[in-house]
């Protein structure tokens, strides 16, 4: 890295040229890679319009968009203060203060605000001129803004290196050195400043600094502590160090059972390492380095996971996941368990509360596609009542009316050619009863006899059916999941049971509408065409026991279609899902089109025999008494086949009617969210943590990088250590 910084006798050139303000080789690549400059001296503020379609494309690759420095003008002025040789300039609490809206308070700490602004103050004198301000909007666009803003914070005299004294004189200005001491004569320093600490650290070298200061920090300390030097401290003590060095990784969880955790309280876990209050090195080294690794802990657990966010895992579940994870030892895990224990006393698991509680980046549930609808309606799992699981049961029958609707409809005219392919007779008393030679034959014949419109005969009474149908179905087995789920998991046998009655529950409710509908699919045959059938006429010649006519036949196909079906999807759900666990809609609809596929051609006998049952027999064809009289039958006349007609017509109609039922049922349940605090559809939601884009500003002032600016300077401190003190001290 070559310094390309103005030498201190320049700053009154400030607007000359932009580029000596990028302070480094590094800074000139950031904004080359944001599509402004060539990295020449000679580079200026023009070419930030001429770049504009260089800005404009970069910008897929990065989360907020650069600014222009035509919008960033009247913003720089209207907060700019001071006024030199024409020039407007802002001061350290213009910067901080009134732009960024930071340390409001009166008593604030004057040298913080120095240190912060200096951060955009690349010459150093104290003020920041609009060259500057638009450079320092470039950095906060870059990958890394947190590393190059601490750079700039310990960069005092603007020589694009960091001597010893100037980062002690900024480390020590920190809360972490005001709780504990440190020995800038140590090893640790020489190793990285030389014996003499004459030597100075370039950008990169700074960056690894700063990541190993504080564990040197945590060892030092530690020994501070271990007066016997036997390297053992009491938990009281290790409470101290952790919520001083250390304290930039604490959640509030860990920091009020630090105590608890380490053996000292009455809920202690009485470890090898941790007795009576004792804490060994071993046992603080393992707590400081899984704190360290929490990324890679959520890491292991979402992989396992697979989009059930749900799930608990197990001690030994868990060390078998991180078997290729070398870095992560058993001592930690079991640390990590004790404090998930803690986080729910009585469960010896790990949830992703319990990594949520723990981890100080926390974790956010991300759903796929933005909600148009998002409502909390039960804040905890406790708070649930016989009022909520009402709602959610009603929520989801409402959702699965809709998609239910969807379904039928897509697929109808293949409904239709199914059941008159399923309705036709090889023998009867009628010259050329066979009507259609196959399934197409029949869709040919339909259009061109009845029209169009004649695929849709006795929509209306399926759509009425097929909607409370599918959501009776959807509702109950998703009820019958959460009873059997535990800890997340739920076993086949339980998938299989809920998934059969979901299929018995339908029956006795759709039961009378489907032989109402396949009275009317049928009315337009050719032989019947000479008499008007109605809705009205079918119910008033059935009556009310006539509507339960093949029942029996009903529960024999809807039960096992049901059973297989619904495992077979959650099982296509988990095999198509990405490596995260999620489901887009593609895989949603593929993954409920090959459930259908065995589910809908296993039962086919099963429909065949409902189907012969309900349809009403004409002159000199062969009456059923029942589903096996009606069974043996069809095999003495017809054949085995005949049990299997309209296989491919039914395969064909009910794999994409359930995908597109599936498919609407989860993208509801995804765009009009709302959180019962029971399951969740699978493959719906990934854990990811937060990061530094999700805390940007929505002041209308800041533009571009600096819708960042403040959460970057909270980073530096949540990530680093780095606590600058708020106010003055009193002495």
């Amino acid at each position: 890295r070559t310094s390309s910084r103005m030498s201190q006798h320049q700053n009154d050139q400030k607007t000359m040229s932009f580029d000596h303000l990028l302070t480094s080789t590094r800074r000139r690549e950031l904004l080359q890679n944001l599509g402004v400059g060539n990295g020449s001296d000679s580079f200026s503020l023009s070419p930030f319009r001429t770049a504009k379609c260089n800005v404009e494309t970069a910008t897929s690759q990065r989360s907020i968009q650069r600014a222009n420095p035509d919008i960033l003008r009247p913003i720089f002025d209207r907060f700019a203060s001071k006024e030199v040789k024409g020039k407007k300039l802002m001061t350290p609490e213009d910067f901080i203060r009134g732009y960024l809206g930071l340390y409001t308070e009166e008593n604030y700490n004057k040298e913080t605000i120095r240190l912060l602004a200096s951060a955009a103050d690349t010459t150093k004198d104290g003020d920041i001129s609009f060259e500057e301000f638009c450079a320092f909007e470039a950095l906060l666009c870059s990958p890394d803004a947190l590393y190059l803003t601490a750079f700039e914070l310990f960069d005092r005299n603007a020589s694009d290196t960091i001597s010893c004294d100037e980062f002690e004189a900024v480390i020590r200005h920190t809360q972490p050195l005001v709780d504990q001491d440190f020995d800038f004569n140590s090893d640790f320093i020489k190793r990285y400043f030389g014996a003499d600490k004459q030597r100075n650290v370039n950008y990169h070298s700074f960056c690894q600094l700063l990541h190993d200061f504080y564990e040197e920090q945590g060892i030092q300390a530690f020994k501070k502590y271990d007066k016997n030097g036997n390297g053992t401290i009491s938990s009281v003590d290790f409470q101290q160090i952790m919520t001083t060095v250390k304290g930039h990784l604490l959640t509030d969880f860990v920091r009020n059972n630090l105590i608890a955790v380490s053996g000292g309280g009455a809920s202690g876990h009485k470890f090898s390492d941790t007795r009576s209050g004792i804490v060994t090195f071993p046992y603080y080294a393992a707590f400081n380095s899984l704190l360290a690794k929490m990324e890679l802990i959520k890491r292991v657990y979402v992989s396992n996971a697979r989009g059930n966010l749900d799930i608990e895992m197990t001690k030994e579940e868990f060390l078998h996941a991180i078997q290729s994870y070398t870095q992560v030892t058993p001592y930690e895990v079991e640390i990590l368990f004790h404090l998930s224990e803690l986080n729910h006393p009585g469960r010896k698991t790990l949830c992703l509360k319990d990594i949520q509680a723990i981890d100080p980046e926390r974790l956010k549930r991300v759903s796929q596609m933005d909600r148009l609808i998002n409502i909390k309606a039960v804040h905890h799992k406790d708070e649930r009542g016989f009022g909520t699981a009402l709602l959610e049961s009603g929520y989801r029958f409402l959702l699965g009316s809709i998609a239910g609707a969807c379904g039928a409809t897509a697929v109808y005219p293949i409904d239709l050619v199914k059941t008159r392919m399923q309705n036709q007779r090889t023998s009867g008393s009628f010259v050329g009863e066979v009507m259609y030679k196959n399934s197409l034959d029949c869709f040919k014949k339909v259009v061109k006899f009845e029209g169009l419109l004649g695929l849709y005969r006795g929509l209306l009474p399926q759509i009425v059916g097929v909607a409370p149908e599918k959501a009776i179905k959807l509702t109950m087995n998703d009820f019958m999941r959460d009873k059997f789920t535990q800890d997340g998991k739920i076993p086949l046998y339980g998938e299989i049971i809920a998934g059969g009655t979901g299929g018995m529950c339908q029956v006795v409710f759709t039961n009378p509408l489907e032989i109402v509908k396949i009275r009317l699919q049928t009315a337009g045959e050719v032989q019947q065409a000479g008499k008007k059938i109605g809705v009205m006429s079918v119910l008033k010649e059935l009556g009310f026991l006539g509507l339960y006519k093949g029942s029996r036949a009903c529960f024999l196909r809807d039960i096992p279609f049901s059973a297989i079906y619904f495992p077979a999807y959650a099982h296509a759900k988990l095999a198509t899902a990405d490596e995260d666990g999620m489901n887009s809609p593609g895989s949603l609809f593929c993954s409920a089109f090959i459930a259908g596929v065995p589910a809908a051609g296993l039962v086919t006998p099963a429909d065949v025999i409902k189907t012969r049952l309900q349809v009403a027999a004409r002159a000199g064809q062969t009456t059923y008494n029942g589903v096996i009289d009606c069974a043996r039958k069809l095999l003495k006349e017809e054949g085995p086949m005949s049990l299997w007609k309209g296989t491919a017509a039914r395969v064909c109609r009910s794999s994409p009617q359930f995908a597109v039922t599936l498919l609407t049922y989860e993208v509801l349940q995804r765009l009009f969210y709302v959180d019962f605090a029971g399951s969740r559809p699978t493959g719906s939601e990934l854990a990811t943590t937060k990061t530094i884009q999700d805390e940007s500003s929505t002041n209308p002032d800041h533009v571009g990088g600096y819708k960042l600016a403040a959460a970057t300077f909270s980073g530096i401190e949540h990530k680093f250590g780095l606590f600058l003190p708020r106010f003055e001290t009193t002495k």
